[in-house]
């Protein structure tokens, strides 16, 4: 192997702000457009143990971001639902998997820590108002978790409904397109 283009590669990798690559990141960050020899530079390092693949396709630095994996996994996807809405203190039972939405639902296990993705209709999907995107990591605003486990689950019970902002749930709830959704919100937050 050409030890100054592995070297430039893993100089890339390790310089870029991301800790989670797909394949096609990685291509895309060192313009590498063979993805067979790409594929086998990168098993070279993780091999060497200077790369993690924790999926196929998937490689990370170690001490990656978990959140940064789940929204890596699968794309478009956003961290939402209880994750966020744990986080908020809307919702006290403690849930140790991250979940999130995409276009597939879908239970995956990586490295001892569970990702959980629940199906949603792609025009809410690529909606990106109410979802914060920080570096690789896609997540939701506290009221847009709460409308998505609404959306997706009617008989959901919250423990604690005065973290959110009861003006921006009702910015967000035309996202949805749904006006069952926007009579069950709104006697919800009359009675809470």
């Amino acid at each position: 192997m050409n030890s100054s283009r592995n070297s430039d590669l893993i100089l890339s990798v390790f310089s870029d702000a991301r800790s989670v690559f797909s394949l096609n990141d990685i291509a895309m960050l060192i313009g590498e457009s063979d993805f067979k020899k790409l594929n086998e530079r990168l098993n070279y390092y993780v091999c060497k143990g200077k790369l993690l693949r924790p999926r196929k396709g998937i490689y990370v630095k170690s001490g990656y971001n978990p959140e940064e994996l789940v929204c890596t996994l699968y794309t478009p996807s956003y961290i939402s639902l209880e994750y966020v809405l744990q986080k908020a203190g809307v919702v006290f039972q403690y849930d140790e998997r991250i979940t999130a939405v995409s276009y597939l639902s879908r239970s995956v296990d990586i490295e001892g820590r569970t990702c959980a993705y629940r199906k949603i209709k792609g025009e809410i999907l690529i909606v990106t108002q109410g979802i914060n995107q920080t570096g690789n990591v896609n997540m939701a605003t506290p009221e847009r978790a709460f409308l998505d486990i609404m959306y997706l689950n009617a008989t959901y019970y919250f423990d604690n409904l005065n973290p959110l902002d009861k003006n921006l749930i009702t910015k967000l709830l035309p996202i949805y397109n749904s006006k069952t959704l926007t009579v069950r919100v709104k006697k919800l937050l009359a009675n809470g």
